[in-house]
């Protein structure tokens, strides 16, 4: 039986990035089988993993599955809450294998959210430092001038911090309201919001369309599809993945 390091195992769960199960390796919370387990460790998909008591269920590696959610509005990007408010999960129950949304849009925004089983491939588009576009068709009102355009576009201070340069096209002007397409390559929270905000605009629609090289195109609002072979060897170059 194959035997990989606890925390790849723990990393491919979905239950945190490697470098985290390593820190809580290091602080004795894991165990394996009931014992406690050290750095260079490994297991089977047989053994069970627990951390601070709590069971990590680990997927099969053959059965990694990768899908797509055009996400509605009104729904929160948790797994279970306690607020008893709708979840993403609520919309993809008819799925068997045990998927975790990859990032996430606030509870207002609506779009493209992908889910996977597999714990590595979300780490790594998640990561900072992969830089993965996302694009955003994002409605604000009243209006927009060239000055707001080019905060947007070279960055405004959030939370303490600029923002990476952006792409900001302006696709539709009306009376009381502007349609951007917005293109980000950080993944911070509620981004696009604050960063609308921090130049005086009010976002009244918030639609992610693409992550990366996927795009969300004609998927109907609260349905979800697997992404094809060719999508998934798209988003895998495009996060420097090997097929």
């Amino acid at each position: 039986m194959e035997k990989l390091r606890i925390q790849k195992m723990i990393a491919d769960s979905g239950y945190c990035s490697r470098r985290k199960a390593e820190a809580l390796i290091s602080q004795s919370r894991v165990k394996v089988n009931g014992r406690p387990v050290k750095l260079g460790d490994k297991c089977g998909f047989r053994d069970i993993i627990t951390i601070d008591g709590e069971r990590i269920y680990m997927p099969k590696k053959k059965n990694f599955i990768y899908i797509m959610l055009n996400k509605p509005r009104g729904y929160v990007t948790t797994v279970s809450d306690e607020l008893d408010r709708r979840c993403v999960m609520d919309l993809i129950s008819d799925i068997d294998e045990r998927v975790y949304p990859i990032g996430r849009l606030d509870r207002n925004s609506e779009g493209l959210l992908l889910f996977t089983n597999d714990g590595e491939f979300a780490n790594s588009i998640m990561h900072p430092s992969r830089h993965i576009s996302k694009t955003y068709r994002v409605t604000v009102r009243p209006d927009i001038s060239d000055e707001q355009l080019v905060q947007l576009a070279e960055g405004v201070e959030i939370d303490g911090r600029k923002t990476l340069p952006a792409n900001v096209v302006v696709k539709e002007k009306q009376q009381g309201r502007v349609v951007l397409m917005i293109t980000i390559k950080e993944g911070r929270n509620r981004q696009i919001r604050k960063m609308c905000e921090a130049v005086g605009l009010e976002v009244a629609r918030l639609r992610r369309i693409s992550v990366g090289p996927l795009k969300l195109g004609m998927l109907k609002p609260g349905t979800w599809r697997e992404l094809t072979a060719e999508e998934l060897r798209a988003i895998r170059n495009a996060i420097g993945k090997e097929n």
